[in-house]
């Protein structure tokens, strides 16, 4: 049976955390910053979870062998 490969284009965008979940950096928070509240600025600056219903999609495409 093939190697089961990860893919780039994920592993660039996700990351698993300790206990498991997978969070990524919110969009829009890369250019055109001036125009945006501090506030919204802010929030843009952290990573957030992944919804639940792309979980299981996202670690198909992380996975190893």
């Amino acid at each position: 049976m093939a190697k089961v490969k990860t893919r780039k284009v994920a592993a660039k965008r996700f990351k698993v955390t300790g206990t498991g979940k997978l969070v990524h950096r919110v969009q829009g928070a890369r250019h055109l910053r001036r125009k945006k509240g501090k506030r919204q600025q802010r929030r843009q600056d952290r990573q957030v979870e992944l919804k639940k219903a792309m979980v299981k999609h996202v670690k198909a495409y992380l996975r190893k062998s």
